[in-house]
């Protein structure tokens, strides 16, 4: 056996499938064999190889082993001259396994080798090629001087920036996503390090290969997408210490305890620096927009009521109260935001209806209020009324303004319509169109491009792949789709590299699949298109659930003689109405189990696996109707388990 690739899987189905797509395509002149390590996914990934891909030798883990154990699984067992540790989130080229074997054949002092990486866009990945990452390399890459001098000999050496991208390099550490080893350097250095949980383990396994007399290679004579790439989650301040207390273990194994000492003085500084800005610019972040709209519109409240003073009000003199500017006006801001959040109006991409929904009821609510005031405290129902028409103003105009800065996030066309391009046959260009179809996406342009001569007197036929670029050009093209069964890897790769541009996308079809996946930048861990869910993650459904949670507490509270009937442990149910009310748990989710793949919710009382008689205990069934439930929420689907769960309630 030439080769054993090992690919550790943990709930990514859809990149899985795309990747063994590929591996299987470069397998075929190599003698190869393949395992899936899958570390207890819940997501259907077990299901689809032994559907897919039945030759694939699986090994499938009661729990998440993590990266470096559940390797080591399938190398223990591996019977292959060289082992290749593959992320799931990849794309080989087809000749990618027949070049790199050859490079270590006729380089036997090779222990391990990397190659070129590729973001979802065809950007070059800079961690294909790594230096040691000693104290100072440490340094120049936690204060941002290998970033600003990216080139520079002695602060590039993080990503070896000095070295040509294009050129075979001998480097200190290969990355973990595509990682080819010599399996006598492995008996001789040892496996992967399993007190490395994840990340970390690629540095100390390049490092102890180095120390046992082999060479690490970059070799970019082949590429890989990795979609990924290394800035998933690095915002997060859980990645800040996962990664950086990978730094600190590295360091105490492999430094003298002077340099150890040093080394984790200074990651640890890094680690409180990091974090603590992190979690700074996230709540920055949270609290502009409102705290913007709240300055936004009590100012203008307060210029409204000294020009209706003047003009109108006390023509001959006098004030309102300062009460109004004191009380009044903070407490109608904050409702009128308050009621178009729950609108929708802060949910992105901005949604002008859902704002003016918002303070239009907004307004409702104060005049009911208003009403309801005694005569004293009643100030003015036309500043009301033309507080609604500044309010409606004032977010009109910011939301315009950001939206003509270019944010993003304020584009108030989020739903133009892609123009997309598929590249394939006319047979998969018709499986594709009609999976598009059934993703509701928006498109008012989808072009098929072929690649051979079939398809020509298809309505949507608009070229041949060679003209290509000049098509992208005159149909103002967003989106390219490749479908993988008929145009290879390296093609796909090719033209990726190629028509590299911020104003294109490119996704890729696998063959049978229902899913379209490519990666738009390196921030984001991947997109797919795939049959639309309404999962609890959206925000109207946040909302939705928050909003059920409270109206519930308060009808609990209402009928708590009656209902305290019926409870087993009655303290434990009046404590859960509070904290449910205060926004500590929610009535449904989870329950007590912890899934980390899972869109995060609210430690619960109830869960749907709760309430079915009998209840189900086990952890697989019980993580399948978890997922179930996130992926299609509902209101009446919370009621309906709280409703059979009603003695329950004390949990």
């Amino acid at each position: 056996m030439k080769l054993s690739v090992v690919i550790v899987n943990y709930n990514v189905q859809h990149f899985l499938e795309q990747c063994l797509h590929s591996v299987y395509k470069a397998a075929q002149k190599i003698t190869t064999e393949i395992y899936v390590v899958d570390n207890n996914s819940v997501d259907g990934s077990v299901a689809m190889v032994k559907q897919k891909f039945p030759e694939v030798l699986l090994i499938e883990n009661k729990k998440n082993t993590g990266f470096s154990y559940a390797n080591n699984q399938a190398i223990k067992v591996s019977k292959g001259e060289y082992v290749l540790l593959l992320n799931p989130d990849t794309v080989v080229e087809e000749d990618t396994f027949e070049k790199v074997v050859s490079f270590m054949d006729s380089h036997p002092d090779a222990g391990g080798l990397g190659v070129k990486m590729l973001d979802g866009k065809g950007k070059f990945l800079p961690e294909s090629k790594r230096g040691l990452p000693t104290p100072s390399v440490a340094f120049y890459k936690i204060f941002g001087l290998s970033s600003l001098f990216p080139h520079s000999p002695t602060f590039g050496k993080y990503h070896l920036g000095y070295l040509d991208k294009d050129k075979t390099h001998e480097v200190e550490i290969l990355s973990g996503a595509f990682m080819l080893l010599r399996k006598k350097a492995l008996d001789k250095v040892g496996l992967l390090d399993e007190t490395f949980f994840m990340y970390g383990e690629d540095i100390d396994l390049s490092y102890r290969i180095i120390l046992g007399g082999y060479k690490n290679y970059y070799f970019p004579e082949t590429r890989i997408i990795h979609y990924k790439g290394e800035s998933t989650k690095k915002s997060s301040v859980n990645y800040v210490f996962v990664f950086y207390r990978a730094m600190v273990i590295f360091a105490q194994k492999h430094f003298s305890q002077n340099n150890a000492k040093l080394f984790s003085f200074l990651i640890n500084f890094a680690i409180y620096l990091r974090a603590g800005a992190a979690i700074a610019v996230r709540f920055l972040k949270s609290i502009a927009l409102p705290a913007f709209d709240f300055l936004l519109i009590l100012l203008g409240l307060v210029f409204i009521k000294d020009q209706y003073e003047i003009h109108f009000k006390f023509i001959q003199g006098g004030s309102y109260s300062e009460t109004l500017i004191a009380v009044a006006f903070p407490a109608y801001t904050i409702i009128w935001m308050f009621i178009t959040y729950l609108s929708g109006g802060y949910d992105k991409p901005i949604r002008l209806l859902h704002i003016v929904r918002g303070v239009l009821a907004g307004t409702g609510i104060i005049l009911i209020g208003y009403s309801l005031l005694p005569e004293a405290y009643r100030f003015s129902r036309a500043l009301i009324l033309l507080g609604t028409g500044w309010v409606l103003l004032s977010y009109m105009l910011s939301r315009l303004a950001f939206h003509l800065m270019g944010i993003k996030a304020f584009n108030l066309n989020p739903d133009k319509a892609k123009r997309i391009l598929i590249i394939g046959k006319e047979e998969e260009f018709k499986r594709v169109n009609e999976l598009l179809k059934q993703t509701n996406i928006n498109s008012s342009f989808l072009g098929f491009v072929s690649i051979d001569s079939s398809g020509s007197n298809h309505s949507n036929y608009i070229g041949h792949i060679s003209q290509v670029e000049e098509i992208i050009t005159i149909h103002n093209i967003n989106e390219v789709i490749f479908c993988s069964r008929d145009i290879s890897s390296q093609d796909i790769i090719d033209y990726m590299h190629t028509l590299v541009s911020e104003k294109v996308d490119f996704k890729i079809a696998p063959p049978e699949s229902l899913s379209i996946i490519g990666s738009n930048s390196i921030d984001t861990a991947g997109d797919l298109y795939i049959i639309d869910v309404n999962s609890i993650t959206k925000s109207k459904n946040k909302r939705s659930k928050r909003l059920t949670d409270v109206m519930l507490s308060i009808l609990f509270l209402a009928g708590l003689p009656f209902l305290l009937l019926f409870q087993h442990n009655m303290l434990q149910f009046c404590k859960n109405i509070f904290q449910v009310l205060l926004g500590f748990k929610t009535w449904v989710g989870y329950g007590k189990d912890t899934n980390e793949h899972l869109p995060k919710l609210k430690h619960s009382v109830l869960s749907p696996a709760d309430v079915i008689s009998p209840k189900i205990t086990s952890t697989e069934l019980r993580n399948r109707m978890h997922l179930a439930y996130s992926k299609d929420y509902r209101v009446e689907n919370d009621l309906n388990v709280v409703r059979k769960g009603i003695r329950l309630l004390g949990n």
